[in-house]
């Protein structure tokens, strides 16, 4: 490509650089608290709060006929009381539904970010805060297996799938091991991390190459860059069902986890 790009087109390709943002506070760049207020965190905080106020609208005056907003809070937490908590967890399951409808609605608006104009970055495409999300599930599942069968018990439980032969026990205890008490917060927030990562850097592609095609000197290749941009609308609308979809799935394998911590036995 050959020309003078402007400021969009040279940011393509675009790199980890793109998901690195100053402090929105000019005195504390160049500081250690520079990471403290930047787009992302504010992004964090605007779901905190958008989720508080929408939850304490929709059941300030509950109705027998409910209103629009009472009806949608009303059907997430139905959706994941019924469908994650009874469905996987069991009878007991309910009393884990206010912590997994939180869940899942904070993952789901901080995903959809991604995707909203002028936000157009999920926080959870930094590694932090999916870790942070990871760290609470696995706090709360080792808890609550512990609580249930003492910590010895849950550690033999874990470590020691029923019915192993004892010549087997030094291979097994360490796969098990690491698989139910080291690796599950690990691809836990991995997951989550990665695939946010991906779908914006591959909107980042089809955007800001569009630009590049159609700033190229080249006149030829700017209408290719009308395609380009196509793929970026088409690539939006699957993002939105990863988006959707990995809130889902964080959500379900927690009440999983919770589950295996809470049973009599594997």
């Amino acid at each position: 490509m050959s020309g003078q790009p402007t400021v969009f087109a040279a940011e393509f390709p675009p790199g980890t650089d793109s998901f690195e943002f100053d402090s929105l506070i000019p005195a504390l760049r160049d500081t250690a608290a520079a990471t403290l207020v930047t787009k992302i965190t504010l992004l964090v905080w605007i779901a905190v709060a958008a989720l508080i106020i929408f939850f304490l609208v929709a059941y300030r005056d509950p109705k027998i006929v409910p209103t629009r907003a009472q009806w949608m809070a009303e059907s997430l937490y139905g959706a994941i009381r019924d469908g994650v908590c009874r469905e996987v967890i069991g009878r007991e399951g309910v009393r884990f539904a206010p912590y997994l409808t939180t869940l899942f609605c904070f993952i789901l608006l901080t995903n959809l970010f991604g995707i909203i104009p002028f936000a157009q970055i999920s926080p959870n495409s930094h590694i932090a805060f999916p870790a942070v999300l990871a760290v609470i599930t696995y706090v709360v599942y080792i808890w609550l297996g512990i609580k249930k069968h003492g910590f010895f018990g849950y550690l033999k439980m874990s470590t020691i799938p029923p019915g192993t032969p004892i010549l087997l026990l030094p291979i097994m205890i360490p796969i098990e091991f690491i698989q139910n008490l080291i690796m599950r917060p690990v691809t836990l927030a991995v997951r989550l991390f990665a695939n946010m990562f991906a779908g914006h850097m591959v909107l980042l592609v089809f955007i800001l190459g569009g630009v590049a095609l159609f700033e190229a000197e080249n006149f030829l290749l700017r209408p290719v860059s009308l395609l380009s941009w196509a793929t970026a609308i088409a690539m939006t609308f699957f993002e939105l069902v990863v988006q959707i979809l990995q809130a889902y799935v964080f959500t379900l394998l927690t009440a999983t986890y919770i589950q295996s911590s809470i049973a009599e036995e594997h």
